[in-house]
């Protein structure tokens, strides 16, 4: 079975390139995280952590790129044996050729006004996103000077339209009235919460309800919780 080569995709205003890496990284890392923060609630016996949103995942991998004793394709001649006298020796060549073209990918389009969107993709991996940082190390020189081999460290930072995320994960719209059976241990912060994403909104909910005290909920009680 022929090597599957990785690819980038360059995404330019409708267009896009796909060009294939030299050699297939040894391995790549991909992180993801979320966002929470703190908030204090009057009556509670510490700050409630309340999720914000979720971040961009991030692809990691390190590439390399050989013009000493190989072609720019990366791929060597392992056709038929032939005889020594007959080789003919690849000639080197700049490896800063092939590195620019990946550096490139962080470079402002003129037309977007901001780097174009790259689409990494080897095996079942897809991962699409900006590249957000590269870093050219050239470990191998001639005689005069010229770089023969390199290693590229680059990580892409994922992008998602809004309405590509709303797809994904649907949120329930509070824009309707809803009515809550209150249960042992339940608060206004928890309801407004769960309904408005933000645990400060309790305020509206007493206010709907007439609730002066919060701590006074009492179970199988019927709250209101009104449409923002």
């Amino acid at each position: 079975m022929a090597l599957e080569k990785a690819k980038l995709t360059v995404e330019r205003e409708g267009q896009s390139e796909t060009f294939s890496v030299q050699f297939n990284p040894s391995e790549y890392n991909i992180s993801e995280n979320v966002n929470y923060a703190e908030k204090t609630i009057p009556g509670t016996v510490g700050p409630i952590t309340q999720f914000v949103s979720g971040a961009a995942a991030t692809l990691s991998l390190s590439l390399t790129f050989d013009t000493y004793d190989t072609p720019a394709s990366g791929v060597r001649d392992t056709g038929k044996k032939i005889e020594l006298t007959q080789q003919k020796a690849h000639q080197p060549t700049d490896v800063s050729h092939l590195t620019r073209r990946v550096a490139a990918l962080v470079a402002i389009d003129g037309s977007l006004h901001r780097p174009p969107t790259v689409t990494f993709a080897w095996g079942s991996l897809s991962f699409q996103g900006v590249v957000t940082d590269i870093k050219q190390t050239f470990t191998m020189f001639l005689p005069s000077g010229m770089p023969v081999r390199a290693r590229v460290e680059l990580t892409l930072k994922s992008v998602t339209d809004l309405s590509t995320a709303k797809r994904k994960r649907p949120f329930e719209s509070p824009d309707r009235t809803k009515y809550r059976t209150v249960h042992q241990g339940e608060h206004l912060w928890s309801f407004a919460f769960q309904e408005y994403g933000d645990a400060e909104l309790w305020r509206v909910i007493a206010r709907e309800n007439g609730i002066m005290d919060p701590l006074e909920l009492e179970p199988g009680q019927v709250i209101k919780l009104p449409a923002l």
